[in-house]
């Protein structure tokens, strides 16, 4: 049987179709977008929550998540769980619907899920949790309480009016290149001026509202900030975050204002604790340091290097290091 030599250019075109499909060896899991059948986005329609008891709780877990501080914050009216005065929502924007804004769109089917920054497999009550006490310097709630039950009752709610079998685009952070260099702090205070300051000021201490209840705007860093170990403040996270929402009236995850390298610089500046104070949480993350995200910023780590290479990269080398030798490269 004589085998067809296919022409040289067809064999290229071959390859270029290969590597369109199956995307940069460094997106981390955002190639689903591209190989399932994806949909833009989903607006869960609040008119739709059923109004009876359990639409009651739904309801009031929506409202937890805009205004976290108002109802269970330092001086919440439900309760004073949480250490400072930001909203879940500066973050899981829209409530947690918003694309590639930490969605929590399928959070309620994905949990239990394993950890690795506590090593272990979490309850879905147990991760919100983690966001009361780290980001929100707080207390946890309590398991049955009325705004844990309210919380987990919104988040299946906004899972329900996912179509099935389908990728959601925005689930999952907006992906990066890579610069060679490192994420550079000093280009991030220029950027941060140009582009930040006029809404969390000078001092990243954010702009309170007239209510002293909660912010307009959330502090970045200082006292009232987020903790370590929180996901914004790893560079990577918050680089992908800030590409695809910030400047928050202006910018769009189709349309960024923010080259990449824009954003890591930023984030950069923003999570020096060289220069800005932060609570430290009681204890680091990671038993298992082979897990360690390669943008966590406290050692040690299963590989040859150092804090500061993990803090600002360059992080192509870490990628690459740690995949030839057959380890997770997550971040």
């Amino acid at each position: 049987m004589k085998i067809k030599k296919y022409p040289y250019k067809i064999f290229i075109l071959f390859c270029i179709l290969i590597y369109a499909c199956t995307g940069s060896q460094y997106d981390n899991g955002n190639n689903k977008e591209k190989s399932l059948d994806t949909i833009e986005s989903v607006i869960p329609d609040t008119n739709k929550i059923p109004a009876d008891k359990r639409g009651e709780m739904v309801r009031y877990g929506r409202q937890l998540m805009l205004h976290t501080a108002y109802y269970i914050g330092p001086e919440g009216i439900n309760g004073k769980y949480l250490g400072n005065k930001m909203n879940c929502t500066n973050c899981h924007q829209d409530a947690g619907t918003k694309p590639y804004s930490f969605s929590l769109i399928r959070s309620h089917e994905q949990y239990p899920q394993y950890r690795a920054r506590e090593g272990k497999v979490l309850s879905l009550a147990e991760r919100v949790n983690n966001c009361v006490m780290r980001p929100h310097n707080g207390k946890p709630l309590p398991l049955d309480s009325k705004e844990m039950i309210a919380f987990l009752s919104y988040l299946k709610w906004i899972n329900e009016t996912v179509p099935k079998e389908k990728f959601i685009r925005g689930e999952k952070n907006l992906p990066l290149e890579f610069p060679e260099r490192a994420a550079s702090p000093d280009k991030g205070e220029i950027l941060y001026s140009q582009r930040c300051q006029r809404c969390h000021g000078t001092q990243g201490d954010g702009l309170m509202d007239i209510n002293n209840v909660t912010y307009i705007y959330p502090p970045l860093w200082g006292k009232n900030g987020y903790q370590p170990g929180s996901s914004m403040h790893r560079i990577i996270k918050q680089a992908q975050w800030l590409k695809a929402n910030m400047p928050y009236d202006s910018a769009k995850w189709n349309a960024p204002l923010l080259s990449d390298e824009d954003a890591l610089d930023i984030a950069a500046f923003v999570n020096d604790d060289r220069i800005h104070n932060r609570q430290n949480p009681e204890s680091f993350d990671y038993p298992n340091i082979e897990e360690k995200a390669i943008d966590y910023d406290k050692g040690p780590y299963a590989d040859k290097f150092g804090e500061q290479q993990h803090k600002f990269g360059p992080f192509k080398p870490v990628i690459e290091f740690r995949k030839s030798k057959g380890m997770t490269a997550s971040y």
